[in-house]
């Protein structure tokens, strides 16, 4: 039991540092031997998982084993912290390996290699740790790829590599669960939702909506809420996902920038639809200082004028029909308004205006 209990020390310490730049000292043969490690914990979770004291004894140990550390070294960073972990132990080391841009190049390669030996005969867990890994394997391989080449020396572009690679494992995933559940992806995403940093998915949500489709689509209809789908279109399962969540869309067009924001409106005609409803409500709860001669927000949630010139400015830059649909919209709010030409009296008015002045 001891020598088991130190096993769990020393991989717990080992999987919390293999999300930070210690790995980049690893060799191929540290990596073999983690992931054997790593297989060897997921067997003893098999084994003991029914085994009520030798499970608590485990689970004490990895309580006690944090508690000690104290959040300090490489450790601070989360290793094991239950029994269940030891479950997945192996599929999250490997995660962590592969998103991590300190691991050497003949480790990463040698990582790869563990995890695809090629063709032969698998037992059904290893079968199920790759089917877990394959797609993110490969995507993250292709930003490693790119590293190397130096197309990743700009923090910027090293960003918005891994936010397309994201973006096209969401999509990819999106269909997986689809295919399952009809309401698999619905779920799926609300579950992103509440466990994921929620700017950061809003960006690859932006991210997968841009990405070009792998086949060609037919006309595209008004989607309504209980519209059927088009099975295994992540894309579509993203705007399903969209137009019945208002509160997730109204943060979405109002999180990301007005650019990022205009280029998915312009792929999808119903989300900006949803996008000009929400400007043009935004632009209802401003109203006119006479005093300082501006447009002014009543509650300090609402859009300042400056924000909502932008996002106006942004679409009427996009090319048509997105721009005459966009100005259509602003004519009819005008004349709803009273038609004024006269600057300070309807807001719609002095959009159209600062619009055609370029102001």
């Amino acid at each position: 039991m001891e020598s088991l209990l130190q096993h769990l020390d020393r991989f717990s310490e080992v999987l919390a540092v293999s999300r930070t730049t210690h790995v980049s000292s690893w060799d191929p043969a540290t990596v073999r031997r983690a992931l054997q490690w790593a297989g060897y914990l997921r067997h003893i979770h098999r084994r003991f998982g029914r085994h009520v004291r030798i499970r608590t004894a485990l689970e004490r140990r990895l309580h006690n084993h944090w508690k000690q550390v104290g959040g300090s070294g490489p450790a601070s960073v989360p290793g094991l912290t239950s029994f269940r972990a030891l479950e997945r132990c192996d599929l999250l080391l490997s995660q962590r390996l592969l998103e991590n841009p300190a691991l050497g190049d003949a480790a990463f390669h040698s990582l790869l290699q563990q995890l695809f030996p090629g063709p032969g005969v698998l037992e059904a867990e290893e079968e199920t740790l790759q089917g877990s890994l394959a797609l993110l394997a490969r995507r993250r391989s292709a930003v490693h790829v790119l590293r190397l080449n130096g197309y990743g020396e700009t923090s910027v572009l090293q960003e918005d590599s891994v936010i397309k690679t994201q973006a096209e494992l969401l999509l990819e995933r999106l269909q997986q669960v689809g295919r399952a559940e009809a309401e698999g992806p619905s779920r799926f995403l609300s579950s992103l939702w509440e466990r994921l940093p929620q700017n950061n998915f809003l960006q690859v949500i932006a991210a997968a909506l841009l990405l070009p489709s792998s086949s060609p689509q037919p006309p595209k209809e008004p989607l309504e809420p209980d519209s059927p789908k088009t099975p295994g279109e992540g894309s579509q399962e993203l705007v399903y996902w969209l137009l019945r969540k208002s509160d997730i869309m109204a943060t979405f067009c109002r999180s990301l920038p007005a650019g990022l924001v205009t280029s998915v409106a312009g792929r999808h005609p119903d989300l900006f639809q949803v996008y000009l409803g929400l400007l043009t409500n935004w632009g209802r709860h401003l109203h006119y200082d006479l005093q300082k001669g501006i447009w002014v927000e009543a509650e300090s949630q609402d859009v300042p004028w400056e924000e909502l010139y932008g996002r106006f400015q942004s679409l009427c830059q996009a090319p048509s029909p997105l721009k005459d649909e966009v100005l259509t919209a602003l004519a009819s709010c005008k004349a709803q308004d009273g038609d004024f030409e006269v600057p300070g009296l309807s807001i719609w008015t002095d959009l159209l205006l600062a619009l055609r002045s370029g102001a």
